[in-house]
This record gives structure tokens, C-alpha cells and sequence, in this order.
């Protein structure tokens, strides 16, 4: 693979060294740009020193949902809440999984990344690493390359703690636990946030032993509590232990296991052990060692790159986009921010901004975890008056008949005129009912709204209009379809 993969890129590229527009990276945010640069007519350079995909292709979304669901499925073997029948689990051969994941990746980097530069031929992909060495110039090797307008869109990897002695033991990140050809027969997991929670509950289905060890209060401490708490019931009913106010303090490795020691509540120290430690405890950008602080680009106290709402950076004729931007890292917004970023670099800054007034998300546990909007401390915070409406998903008929009833549904309306300012959702499928409450949000919907809005039964969408009920009577004793 990696022959024919540099094989290809350099028929991607002819030589030339002047272009309009350089985006350095090779993911979502870099890609974006470059189809947006294509197709407003300019020459464009897309300077990559890694694969091709950028970390949601090769290590994260596509590699992560495919094996969610293998996960699921073998799980539901085990979990079948119908009478009548059983389920049998066969062996599992992890390595085959593994290499149908691969093939996966591979037919989707074709489809989506190398056969897009067939179609747009003023793009040229040089598989290099670059380092800026002014506002329009930048090295790859012993070679410079020139444009007018730069784009960096970097990315991101995972952030490593500085934790004692992890440097010292064998741990993995995302990345290499995704590739394992082989299961361990347990799993210490640090981090309690999508990467983590979904890798933690993946690997459990699968059969490893598995503790999450998380130092805020609770499993998904940015969400609502509710929908946390719920979560956590979850995950400790397959098997999961939980430690949560769990501070790693200290890392060893002793014939062949990993040892952690945590400080716990009241200053107990307390140690666990495992055959393998996933360090999942956020990301951090790829900006250290480009640059592009040299030549005056200013970056946050994290190594973020700072831009204002229009993706430029403070060196004129630079923009930035995607994870080494943030706020958020999600493969869409990257993409969004990449566009922009190469509309304004192109077409004259700076006409377009980016918007990110409200941003879905799902984390894809079973049941997902997806919401948009805001949090009520976050709406309390900033001076609103609210209410709120919590509904279990018992309580919604097409979760009763599919014998699943793990879930729950909080939304926040602003006080008075009940305008929805939050929605946020633990059910299955939670990442597709999201966006109904996205567009209730965006386009200033009440819950009125909501709860008058016909809805197909039985549906899980439901639970969204019954929560929304859940505002002016007890919803828990309403007939079906009843308003």
C-alpha cells in the first residue's frame, strides 16, 4: 500500500513550483479548501507529509463507526432481550475484522480523496513535509514553493499527559489501538469523552475487561448530567467498571502489565493494573514545528492557531483551518472552515464567515449521545432564564416495541416564551435525530412548536415531541399521538 500510495502521488504533482494557493495538510479542512480553490480557477498545492484522509478517514470516524457496529452486532448476540430465540456467538477473529476495516479505508481514500484530484487537475498533491519560510513561501525538501494565499490546515493528534513514567510503558492512542490484530484480555482506558467512551464500550463488546479511569466527576462531563449519569448506568451493566474523581498520578509496566496509580477522593491513592493502557485524553494540534511562529502567526497557549470568524490568521495572506484551529474537531466543521478559508484567500477577504452559532454532535456510544445548542449552565451562565424538560425513553412507544428503553431526552427552553435554546438526546440513533432539533433551533422554534408538530408513529423521533409536551402536562400519561 504504501508503494502504490507513492506512486500515485506523484503523478499528482508535475513539478511546477508557483501556484495561487498552498494548503498545507491533506485532510477534510485541506481538501475542502482545495475543491473550493479548484473551482474558483486556481492553481492550487496540497502539501502532505502523512497518508492521504487526514485522522476522521484513516484514524478516527470511518475506522471507529465501522467497528462500532461489528462490536454491536456481536454484542447483540449475547444481549438478545427477545424471547422465543437465541443467538449464538461464533469465534472471533479480530485480525479479520481489522483487515475488513482496512480494505475500508482504502476504497474510501480512492473514492474520496485520490479520484477527486483526477477530476480537478489544477490540484497537485506533493507528499512532502513543508515549513514555512515567509508569508508565501515554503519548503519541501530542498525545494520552495510559492503562492500568494497559504491555507494551514495541519490537524491534529492525540494529546499525551504529562503523567509519571508514561513515557516509559507500552500505551496506545486511537491510532494503535485501531489497529491491533489482536485483542488484549483487559484495558485501562484514561478519558471519558467520545474517544474514550466509544473505544472503551467497543473493546468491552468485544471482550476485554475494561475500566475507565476519568479525573472530572462523571462519564461525559461536558453533557448534560442527566443524559451522563444515564450513560454510565449503561456502560456499568455491560461490564464496565467506572472510576470517576480517578487522577492518574504515576505509570509502570511489570511482567508485561501496566500499572496505574490514581489519586481518589479524599486523597486515597489506589493502584489497577491491565495488559494495555488507552491514553484518550483529547487533542492537540499539529502547528509545533512548521514555521509558522517564526514568521509571526500567533497561536494560543495550546498551539492553536488564532483566527477571527473569517479564517484569517494575523499574517496577511495566511489562513487557517480545521482541527489546529478548533473550537470544535469535527470532520464537517473542518470542512466548512477549509472552504471559507479558501473563498476569502481567493475571491478577496473577506466576505464569507464561518458559522458556528450552532454546531450538532453525537457521541457514538450504544445508545448515542448527540446534542446542539445549549447547556443549562451554560444558557445560566449567560444571564438567561430557563426551563427544562427531561423525558425517559421508556416513556416513548417505539422504544417500549424494540424491547430498548435506554435513553433520555433534555430540552431547554428560554423562560416565558419557551423559544428552544437546547436539545440534547441519549437514545439509539441519536445522531440522526439530532438534526430535526438542529433545525428547530436554527430556524427559532418553541416547544410549542415542537410538541404541535405531527410526528410519524412509531417513531423514535417521537421522544422529541413528547419531551416537548413534557413542558405543559405530565408526558408520562399521555395516551399515543395524544397532543
Amino acid at each position: 500500500m504504501n508503494q502504490n500510495h507513492e506512486q500515485e502521488t506523484e503523478n499528482f504533482w508535475d513539478g511546477r513550483t508557483d501556484f495561487d494557493l498552498i494548503v498545507v495538510g491533506g485532510g477534510s479542512a485541506a481538501f475542502a479548501a482545495a475543491i473550493k480553490g479548484s473551482e474558483l480557477g486556481a492553481r492550487v498545492a496540497v502539501v502532505e507529509e502523512n497518508v492521504i484522509g487526514g485522522t476522521c478517514l484513516n484514524r478516527g470516524c470511518v475506522p471507529t463507526k465501522h467497528l462500532i457496529r461489528a462490536a454491536e452486532i456481536y454484542h447483540l448476540a449475547e444481549a438478545n432481550p427477545f424471547p422465543g430465540f437465541s443467538l449464538k456467538r461464533s469465534s472471533l477473529d479480530f485480525a479479520k475484522l481489522i483487515e475488513k476495516k482496512d480494505g475500508l479505508i482504502g476504497w474510501a481514500r480512492n473514492a474520496k480523496y485520490w479520484d477527486i484530484l483526477k477530476h480537478h487537475k489544477n490540484i497537485s498533491f506533493i507528499h512532502r513535509r513543508a515549513r514555512f519560510l515567509a508569508a508565501n513561501r515554503i519548503q519541501i525538501g530542498d525545494q520552495e514553493l510559492r503562492a500568494p494565499k497559504i491555507i494551514v490546515a495541519t490537524g491534529s493528534s492525540a494529546f499525551i499527559p504529562p503523567i509519571e513514567g508514561l513515557d516509559q510503558v507500552s500505551y496506545l492512542t486511537s491510532t494503535e489501538a485501531l489497529e491491533l490484530k489482536k485483542l488484549p484480555k483487559s484495558m485501562i482506558v484514561l478519558g471519558a469523552n467520545a474517544v474514550g467512551l466509544e473505544l472503551a464500550q467497543m473493546f468491552s463488546r468485544f471482550g476485554v475487561k475494561v475500566t475507565i479511569h476519568e479525573i472530572m466527576g462523571r462519564l461525559a462531563p461536558l453533557e448534560e448530567p442527566e443524559l451522563s449519569e444515564a450513560l454510565e448506568t449503561y456502560l456499568k451493566e455491560e461490564g464496565i467498571e467506572v472510576c470517576t474523581c480517578s487522577k492518574v498520578i504515576k505509570t509502570r509496566e511489570k511482567r508485561n502489565k501496566i500499572i496505574i496509580t490514581t489519586e481518589m477522593p479524599q486523597g486515597v491513592t489506589k493502584e489497577f493494573q491491565s495488559e494495555s493502557l488507552l491514553v484518550a485524553t483529547g487533542r492537540r494540534p499539529h502547528t509545533r514545528g512548521l514555521g509558522i511562529e517564526e514568521i509571526g502567526v500567533a497561536l494560543d497557549p495550546r498551539g492553536y492557531v488564532k483566527t477571527d470568524e473569517t479564517m484569517k490568521t494575523s499574517i496577511e495572506g495566511i489562513f487557517a483551518a480545521g482541527d489546529c484551529v478548533g473550537p470544535w474537531q469535527f470532520v464537517y466543521t473542518a470542512a466548512h472552515q477549509g472552504t471559507v478559508a479558501a473563498q476569502n484567500a481567493l475571491d478577496g477577504c473577506c466576505a464569507r464567515k464561518v458559522d458556528q452559532g450552532l454546531v450538532p454532535y453525537a457521541i457514538f456510544t450504544d445508545p448515542e449521545l448527540a446534542s446542539v445548542g445549549l447547556k443549562e449552565e451554560e444558557a445560566k451562565k449567560r444571564g438567561l432564564k430557563v426551563r427544562t424538560s427531561v423525558l425517559d425513553l421508556h416513556w416513548v412507544p417505539r422504544a417500549e416495541v424494540m424491547l430498548n428503553e435506554r435513553g433520555r431526552v433534555k430540552l431547554i427552553a428560554e423562560e416565558g416564551t419557551l423559544k428552544l435554546l437546547g436539545v440534547h438526546i441519549l437514545a439509539p440513533q441519536a445522531g440522526e435525530l439530532i438534526h430535526e432539533a438542529m433545525l428547530a433551533l436554527k430556524y427559532g422554534a418553541t416547544a410549542k412548536d415542537l410538541a404541535e408538530t405531527l410526528h410519524v408513529y412509531p417513531t423514535l423521533s417521537e421522544a422529541l415531541k413528547i419531551c416537548a409536551q413534557g413542558f405543559f402536562k405530565d408526558a408520562t400519561k399521555l395516551s399515543c399521538c395524544a397532543e
